[in-house]
């Protein structure tokens, strides 16, 4: 492999210049030779290197713990990196579903709906069951709540949570042939 210049090896592994010298100051990554005018030269050994050095600045691992476990200044410390970096990201991740569930909350109450569901669709077919109601009484009960109170019967399928191409098909089923759909309010 030719020998190549810190631009080049800069921008093969998409870093800046800036970054390569900040490696060579803190001696995570020096070049392994110079030209005859001085300009740092990198070849296979600093390539290997610096693919190792990616790999963990993109799992997240702090230069200072990178630069240890490549000088095999511990053999345990890449796994009690490794750990620490996952119960961090761990940490992080429930924080961000937490966010993800109120941001959802805040954009339902705006719209006006309160987004609670006392019960899903699962639910509310055990509970059918387990009293004694199968699919063709489910399908009886479908049709009579359709006929007697069809926006009802749009809000009640919405409430469990159920999409509108599901709610179009037990509509139609339930015995309407082009039902437009209830906006929900």
């Amino acid at each position: 492999m030719q020998p190549m210049t810190i631009t080049a090896f800069a921008r093969r592994f998409g870093l800046s210049r800036a970054t390569l010298l900040y490696y060579d100051r803190i001696g995570l990554l020096t070049p392994g030779q110079h030209s005859t005018a001085g300009y740092r030269l990198y070849g296979e050994r600093e390539v290997m290197r610096m693919s190792r050095i990616a790999a963990f600045r993109e799992a997240g691992i702090p230069l200072k713990s990178v630069r240890a476990i490549l000088e095999g200044e511990d053999p345990g410390l890449l796994e009690t990196a490794l750990e620490k970096r996952l119960t961090v990201l761990n940490r992080e991740i429930a924080q961000l579903r937490s966010q993800q569930a109120l941001v959802a909350e805040l954009l339902q109450r705006k719209s006006g709906d309160s987004g609670e569901r006392q019960v899903d669709v699962q639910q509310w077919v055990a509970m059918l069951e387990e009293a004694g109601v199968d699919a063709a009484g489910r399908l009886r009960w479908h049709q009579a709540f359709e006929r007697d109170a069809p926006e009802a019967h749009q809000a009640f399928l919405q409430s469990l949570g159920l999409d509108e191409a599901e709610i179009r098909e037990i509509r139609q089923r339930s015995g309407q042939q082009t039902l437009p759909a209830v906006p929900r309010r």
